[in-house]
């Protein structure tokens, strides 16, 4: 079977790592590139 998703450790991570990124004066794009993290979804926050 398949697996399905991140587990939430893993989104955590990727979520404190666009966090400091954006802190340090990344571009949206730039933090959606490094983290594989899709742009809408960064915007949410």
């Amino acid at each position: 079977m398949a697996k399905k998703g991140y587990a939430p450790e893993q989104v955590i991570n990727k979520l404190r790592e666009a966090e400091i990124l954006l802190n340090q004066g990344a571009t949206i794009a730039v933090i959606s590139k490094k983290t594989r993290i899709k742009r809408k979804d960064v915007k949410r926050g």
